[in-house]
């Protein structure tokens, strides 16, 4: 990063940085030096930063305009890139990012646009500004199109080139996507000019410290199973997977009811709703996130310890997503697939995709619950002692059960029992080699399709995911408007 600004190396030793990753190593140069890029690779492999330092290396703080503009599937993401650009311009002064989608109030967008440099936003809030002429993009530098195959996934894709064809000027162009779909190539030929292709995807997609387990049930036993997985791990935080929104409502209500502390995402939420929601989540006051893939995407959170798909993912390249949620930051983690009937056939095609080996789960016993749980309150007791001599509190409970004919040790289950919730029945057994039909909350998923992605494709089409290694150097940008590069 020999020619990149001082003040933004300084943010970035800053924020702990100690070598690049194979993604920035290869795309920050080329973007730097004003190379169109296409950058292959997974979430998690520093993205952001790859395409994120030579823009802002770019950005002229003395010139009050919109330079570069970043296009991002989701709310969720565009907030996360953009306080990730945030954290390396902290030094170098007079550069403005702002994040720009839908839920917000467009009066503090129209006022902040008038003063950012950078903006980071959803295709359709975009385009509603570059109708209300709010948003000009006359002195853009870079585009970058960040999760590109989400984008097409969603029915973007008219959005993007409407967006893209919208500049009049030779611009440098990057493009992100985890996948090289037809579609992507498209865009490509028409947009980029001689773009070079940055390919970094890991011999295996899903990280060594996750451990990733299927369980084989019937449909209706999925909740139940979902309950004592919770009751055996114990996870701080996790997160659940819906494919439909219909299911996310549910299952939320469910668990709630059930005595979890359990918030839902899906598209349908205001930004004011998802905001709430996220805000008990990190706090503390839920430690389950109940979600559709998309709603879920761009998420900043570094502390989930398990994952469950509680619906198989539609796409093989979901369940990357997924499970990436967890094992963050070198921790371990857990992900937890439930297969119902012919879905062990899907679940193979993961394996195939991923290049690992997910492993046939065991589920606890009822009895190993009521040790773990158990467990968890010895450990809070002890922890509440910590060294002290708890004297007193011997000498009423000896006094207690004196007084009213009770053992100490008949005294001591009754209160584990209680903290327990007075589970220490037997639980009904879970099958683990099911085969039923769905029950009818799993039927009335598959009416709800239109849920697939919280934004159906505009076409109606199933995208082609083909990948393209050889793409390089072979397209050129079709409109008159743009000048060959130096």
């Amino acid at each position: 990063m020999k020619n990149i600004n001082n003040d933004i190396k300084k943010a970035i030793q800053e924020m702990g940085f100690v070598e690049l990753t194979p993604i920035q190593e290869q795309a920050i140069p080329l973007l730097d030096d004003g190379q169109d890029v296409i950058g292959q690779a997974q979430t998690g492999t520093g993205k952001t930063a790859a395409f994120g330092i030579p823009l802002i290396n770019k950005i002229d703080p003395d010139l009050n305009k919109v330079q570069g503009i970043i296009l991002c599937p989701t709310r969720e993401l565009a907030l996360q890139v953009s306080e990730e650009i945030r954290k390396f311009l902290k030094y170098k002064h007079g550069v403005k990012v702002a994040a720009i989608f839908g839920g917000q109030d467009m009066s503090r967008q129209i006022q902040a646009l008038k003063t950012t440099n950078i903006v980071v936003g959803t295709p359709g809030r975009i385009m509603d500004h570059m109708r209300r002429k709010t948003l000009k993009l006359d002195h853009i530098k870079m585009a970058v199109l960040d999760e590109a195959d989400e984008m097409l996934n969603m029915g973007f894709r008219e959005d993007i080139e409407t967006i893209l064809g919208s500049i009049n000027q030779d611009i440098q162009v990057a493009l992100f996507s985890a996948t090289m779909p037809k579609a992507i190539i498209e865009i490509a030929n028409t947009y980029q000019t001689n773009a070079i292709l940055v390919k970094t995807l890991n011999k295996t997609l899903t990280l060594p410290q996750i451990e990733q387990y299927y369980f084989n049930i019937k449909s209706n036993q999925k909740t139940l199973l979902l309950t004592r997985l919770l009751d055996f791990y114990q996870p701080k935080k996790s997160m659940i997977f819906c494919k439909t929104k219909r299911g996310v409502d549910t299952l939320t209500g469910e668990m709630n009811y059930l005595g979890y502390n359990a918030i839902a995402l899906h598209g349908d939420l205001s930004q004011g709703q998802r905001n709430a929601a996220m805000s008990q989540f990190k706090t503390g006051k839920a430690n389950i996130i109940i979600a559709t893939d998309v709603a879920a995407r761009g998420l900043d959170i570094n502390d989930v310890e398990a994952v469950f798909n509680y619906d198989i993912p539609l796409e093989e390249e979901y369940y990357v997503h997924r499970i990436g949620r967890t094992g963050r930051a070198g921790n371990s983690g857990q992900a937890f697939t439930f297969v119902v009937g012919r879905e062990k056939a899907k679940l193979h095609k993961i394996e195939d995709y991923c290049k690992t080996t997910i492993t046939a789960g065991t589920i606890p016993s009822a009895e190993l619950i009521i040790k773990a749980k158990a467990g968890k309150v010895f450990k809070k007791a002890m922890a509440s002692i910590n060294g002290k001599d708890p004297k007193a509190i011997k000498e009423l409970l000896y006094a207690y059960c004196e007084d009213n004919g009770v053992t100490v040790d008949n005294m001591a289950a009754a209160l584990l029992m209680e903290q327990l919730g007075g589970e220490t029945q037997e639980i009904d057994s879970v099958s683990s080699q099911g085969r039923g039909r769905s029950n009818d909350r799993n039927r009335s998923d598959r009416s709800d399709r239109s849920d697939r992605y919280d934004r159906g494709d505009r076409s109606g089409n199933k995208k082609d995911y083909r990948s393209d290694s050889s793409y390089r150097g072979k397209n050129k940008k079709s409109s008159s408007r743009r000048r060959k590069k130096k």
